[in-house]
């Protein structure tokens, strides 16, 4: 018997398929929870009542201004109250949210809305300056809608006009199809143009209900926002809140005192960011610095955080835990499930097991390790490296204009996401390099992170990043970056011993270049710029 017997007289109609949308979370929240808070930002607090009102106004105003199913709508905003609501209003009237870095130059920018197309901006007043140099460069002509943030004492506000002459009751629209798009995302661009990931409403639907499960989000959680919403649309966390009725804390710029204000004022309970962020914390002025209410969950990507760091967060009564994942999975789709009885291991042994990127979220089909030749999984020795590959509904639709590169990143029914890793016994893959910050010397392959880790582990080193330098003799050798922490004088030689001492002869930085680390507005380390003075380096023979 096959399965189209199962099939037939029984159809999909709207009683038993609605497409999968993110959006209906928000109006669940408002219909049974209206009166709760949605959004605090400084003296500013909204409902859920107020914010799904206001978003249907957004959406409506939007769809007077001409825009409608597939136009691009293209935000350049902080984390603020309009940030939240262009998540929920762009997609309400069937457009497609586009998020802009709010670090990029202003040549990046006009790209960026040539290639989406966008038809409307809507833009921080404080970033109106270089938006309005951006599209001097660009080609398109989009309407341009500033908001002025309360917090900036800025009058000029067309945002709240244009919302004014919304709908607060518009039908907003349900997408025709969960394959439809909802937001797209560029990469960083280090190699040629940014590429533009678009995400679906399934993907984000179900990216956004992991979340929940990933950090054990109870009812009514309270999320500081730390992380920039502009980056992988937050990580789906801007619709991840409404699903359980949570609490937006918005916070427009990462200051120490703010987050410190924020977490004991608030209640918070979970947050977001790169280790910079936790340093940043750790590292306030002890004045500064509040007693929490509760132990609060913080959830970082990027580099493994130093163990002395992670030793720090959870004296300070924070809970760390790892997540992996990439802009073409909607951000994390990793998580370092933590095991109760790894916590009475040394405290060496459980800073190894956190640094480790983990297994797959629940929303997510499939992650391997495979050797990208013949697509054949590597062995779960904790050695043997290979490319790591995601499948599932929460892999993007593709890069937009692009379908060279969408097929390269999706070749045999995988994406491909450029990175190196091993797979250890208990199928916990841990990241080695990117590929393309693979170190080769002298015919020898050398793990840029191995040797970070190494770096990391001396008490004096805060932030390192080793990257390739060419050698005359070897090809390339490692090059390390190095800033020292508070208080610590180490010199490359005693680093250099130190690394001696833990790697391979061949591993060892050739060089030891003390100096403020170059990173991206999210925290990740910007080694295609380090790369560029190691290589000037090298060729200036210093």
């Amino acid at each position: 018997m096959s399965q189209a017997h199962y099939d037939t007289g029984l159809d999909r109609n709207a009683a038993n398929f609605q497409p999968l949308t993110p959006l209906s979370f928000l109006a669940r929240a408002a219909a049974i929870f209206p009166d709760h808070p949605a959004i605090i930002h400084g003296a500013q607090r909204f409902t859920y009542r107020a914010f799904y009102t206001r978003s249907r106004q957004l959406a409506s105003a939007l769809g007077s201004a001409g825009i409608g199913r597939g136009d691009t709508v293209s935000v350049m905003l902080a984390n603020t109250p309009a940030m939240l609501e262009c998540h929920y209003g762009v997609p309400m009237c069937g457009a497609v949210l586009h998020s802009i870095n709010t670090r990029l130059d202003a040549a990046i920018i006009a790209f960026q809305l040539d290639h989406a197309m966008a038809r409307l901006v809507i833009v921080d007043s404080e970033f109106a300056p270089l938006m309005h140099e951006a599209l001097a460069l660009a080609s398109v002509t989009p309407e341009v809608i500033v908001y002025a943030d309360p917090e900036m004492s800025v009058a000029d506000d067309s945002y709240e006009a244009f919302l004014a002459g919304g709908d607060p009751e518009f039908d907003w629209l349900m997408p025709q199809d969960e394959w439809d798009a909802i937001a797209i995302n560029y990469t960083s661009g280090t190699t040629g143009d940014p590429k533009g990931v678009v995400y679906h409403h399934r993907g984000a639907y179900l990216l956004a209900q992991g979340n929940a499960l990933t950090t054990s989000m109870a009812k009514h959680a309270v999320y500081l926002w730390t992380l920039p919403m502009f980056h992988c649309n937050g990580w789906c966390f801007p619709w991840t809140l409404s699903a359980i009725i949570g609490t937006h804390v918005c916070l427009r710029q990462v200051r120490d005192q703010p987050i410190w204000d924020a977490l004991a004022d608030h209640g918070v309970t979970h947050l977001c960011g790169a280790p910079i962020v936790m340093s940043l914390m750790i590292d306030a002025p002890q004045e500064v610095k509040r007693p929490l209410p509760r132990r609060v969950q913080f959830f970082t990507a990027a580099a493994p955080p130093p163990e002395k760091l992670l030793t720090e967060m959870g004296e300070a009564g924070f809970d760390v835990t790892h997540l992996y994942g990439l802009t073409e999975t909607y951000g994390p789709a990793v998580v370092n499930e933590w095991h109760a009885d790894w916590s009475d291991l040394p405290r060496d042994r459980q800073a190894a097991l956190k640094a480790r990127q983990g297994v797959r979220y629940l929303p997510l089909e499939g992650l391997e390790v495979m050797d990208p030749d013949t697509m054949a999984p590597v062995p779960w020795d904790g050695a043997t490296m290979g490319e790591v590959m995601f499948r599932g509904n929460v892999v993007m639709k593709g890069y937009f204009r692009n379908p060279d590169a969408t097929a390269r990143a999706l070749a045999g029914g995988w994406f491909h996401s450029g990175d190196l890793a091993v797979v250890h016994p208990d199928g916990y893959i841990q990241l080695r390099d990117r590929a393309k910050d693979v170190i080769i010397s002298g015919g020898e392959n050398i793990s840029s992170i191995e040797v970070e880790e190494a770096l990391y582990r001396h008490p004096g080193v805060a932030v390192c990043a080793v990257v390739a330098m060419p050698h005359p003799k070897w090809g390339e050798t490692p090059c390390a970056f190095v800033e020292l922490a508070a208080g610590h004088d180490v010199e490359a030689l005693a680093l250099r011993d130190w690394c001696r001492d833990q790697l391979a002869r061949y591993k060892v930085p050739g060089r030891f270049v003390f100096t403020p680390i170059p990173r991206t507005p999210t925290g990740k380390i910007q080694k295609f710029v380090l790369r560029d003075q190691a290589r000037a380096l090298a060729e200036g023979g210093e």
